[in-house]
């Protein structure tokens, strides 16, 4: 049997290298092999860090029956969502509109050219088998039935692709209506929004802070200063080394789902560092502990050796969800004094049952904690991480993904100026140079590399805007004017290969392999849609030095969802007029995306 995921760039795929399963990678050979043996196809997509993708993979995929089945009656592909967003865009579609939902692992049933007759998620052993025989039975059988099945699959979300609104302009109403919305979704209790699983919801944050700026509303600001509070304290922040995790599976923010994503921690730290700005309560003594420890993880466990930002860390230790974080009152007590082990314990909240499992607690700074508190835990901190360094570690998807490494690189920026730390500007900018020399070629990005090599998979929306947000940040951080340069072909190669010609982008190139359907991203999700270009191209042609660009695509007036109205949250000392324009472009732009996703909120 052929190794194919063997010399994949993606560490996903690599560990299904060893699988019996006879995979392949998503590629034209892998469509012309089901074509050729007339085969249904088993899609599976996940990605690293990700608990249930282990968990069926130890169940079905390194299972020798289950791999009999597929490789006797299936084509098998393996996809990474990270590397790959367009193939994974499109199937979640078909999921969420098939069952109602979705996640990974993602399961999903073909026909030789790709089109879904089942879609599914996680599936045990036993379902999974009766699935595969089942599928198998009704192709033998069936297949033009099962045909018929993906041809509708297929033209029902095109049709609603087609009929889904139009974007509209963002005005005070919708903004205002927006606030309403959220208020009656937030808890109270606890922060955030919504019930268990409770993701951090970085781009509303990022929202309601501009939003409370520029209008000082109780509400607006309740919201957002009770929701970063509770987050920071919490089980889902690691309180030892910094960094935020994917998601709490409870609605307090106790236990999180330990995996750990470098595009939530980027997102994360850009609005915790723009609270640092803000002059209100007691904001600098969560925010301040939340933007240090941060980027001092980012930097000491998440930077490649070439300068990147590597995309995640696992959820699982040894197969273990979370072991290395979590403590009991006796582990506290074999690396602390006593008194200070008590202190720890009733400070960080770890009970004798254990907040977590089998006795053993997360972490979390009791709401009560006076200055002297953090002061000593600060003292306190470096010992346990010390000892916990000692424990196995999770593993670490070591490519770097573009898109992400945008967010990064603007993240980054936004803490330098608000801590007044040069260093974190210069890691930024080395990001950024690696990003040029290696993921950008003549305008066209990359959407990954690993070790410094490219990856095969080209960028998609995303990584052309978002990289252009960091580099017009470091341009507004610093002055020089060669990130402006560099923007310039990016934004010109993004407007020809990803304009859809109605004044949106695409998720893909024009030249892009063709799949089922072509993606576009309706609004934001866990990260900025890829609408996020052509505003930050506008902004770098009409606020860049030199003569005005002649891009004609580009001359028509920014549109109105990009607000100008927003109050500046404040800035270093030093900056020239020019600069602090830019800086406030740069602190404004995020809006529409913010309140796009807040549509789906109604």
């Amino acid at each position: 049997m052929a190794q194919r995921l063997s010399s994949a760039t993606s560490p996903y795929l690599v560990q299904h290298a060893g699988n019996p399963v006879d995979w392949w990678e998503w590629t034209d050979e892998a469509f012309s092999q089901a074509k050729e043996c007339n085969r249904p196809i088993l899609l599976s997509i996940g990605y690293a860090a990700c608990h249930w993708c282990h968990v069926m993979a130890h169940e079905s995929f390194e299972d020798d029956e289950v791999a009999t089945l597929l490789n006797e009656h299936f084509v098998s592909i393996k996809v990474d969502r990270e590397e790959r967003p367009d193939v994974d865009s499109v199937y979640m579609n078909a999921t969420t509109a098939m069952t109602g939902h979705g996640g990974w692992p993602m399961t999903c049933l073909l026909t030789p050219d790709g089109k879904p007759f089942w879609c599914g998620t996680y599936l045990p052993k036993s379902d999974f088998v009766q699935l595969l025989t089942a599928a198998n039975e009704a192709w033998r059988d069936r297949e033009a039935e099962v045909r018929a099945g993906g041809d509708h699959v297929v033209s029902a979300l095109a049709k609603a692709a087609e009929d889904s609104p139009s974007a509209r302009p963002v005005s005070e109403a919708t903004l205002d209506t927006a606030v309403q919305t959220l208020s009656r979704e937030y808890d109270h209790a606890h922060g955030g929004f919504g019930r268990a699983p409770k993701f951090p919801p970085s781009m509303v944050l990022a929202f309601l802070l501009r939003y409370a700026v520029r209008t000082d509303h109780e509400t607006a600001w309740d919201m957002l200063l009770g929701t970063t509070e509770a987050m920071a304290r919490s089980g889902t922040y690691d309180q030892v080394s910094g960094g935020f995790a994917r998601y709490a599976v409870d609605s307090a923010w106790v236990v999180p789902h330990f995996e750990k994503m470098l595009y939530d921690n980027a997102l994360l730290l850009a609005v915790y560092a723009d609270l640092l700005h803000v002059q209100r309560s007691n904001v600098s003594d969560w925010a301040r502990p939340a933007v240090d420890d941060t980027v001092a993880w980012l930097l000491r466990e998440m930077r490649t050796e070439q300068g990147g930002f590597a995309s995640s860390l696992d959820a699982d230790t040894e197969g273990v969800e979370g072991s290395t974080y979590v403590w009991s009152p006796a582990q506290l007590r074999e690396v602390l004094s006593e008194d200070d082990a008590e202190r720890a314990t009733e400070l960080l909240l770890v009970t004798p049952d254990g907040t977590f499992e089998d006795g053993l607690s997360t972490l979390q700074f009791a709401a009560d904690a006076t200055s002297e508190d953090r002061l000593w835990w600060a003292s306190v901190k470096p010992t346990l991480l010390r000892h916990r360094n000692e424990r196995p570690q999770p593993g670490r998807d070591d490519k770097v993904v573009t898109a992400w490494n945008g967010l990064m690189i603007d993240a980054l920026v936004r803490a330098s100026m608000a801590a007044h730390e040069p260093a974190w500007l210069d890691a930024a900018a080395d990001s950024a140079r690696f990003l040029l020399n290696v993921h950008v070629h003549d305008g066209r990005v990359i959407r990954s590399s690993r070790d410094g090599a490219p990856g095969k998979a080209a960028g998609v929306a995303e990584d052309y805007g978002n990289l252009l947000v960091g580099l017009i940040s470091l341009h507004a951080a610093t002055g020089e004017a060669s990130w402006l340069e560099s923007a310039e072909p990016i934004v010109t190669r993004a407007i020809e290969l990803l304009s859809d010609g109605r004044g949106g982008f695409n998720d893909t190139a024009s030249d892009s392999e063709p799949l089922v359907l072509r993606p576009q991203s309706s609004g934001d999700n866990a990260e900025p849609s890829g609408h996020s270009a052509p505003p930050l191209g506008s902004c770098a042609t009409r606020l860049s030095p030199g003569p005005p660009r002649s891009w004609p695509s580009l001359k028509a007036p920014l549109p109105r969802s990009v607000s100008w109205r927003i109050p500046l949250l404040g800035l270093p000392a030093g900056f020239s007029p020019q600069r602090r324009n830019l800086w406030l472009v740069r602190c404004k732009w995020r809006l529409p995306g913010a309140t796009m996703r807040l549509g789906h909120l109604r």
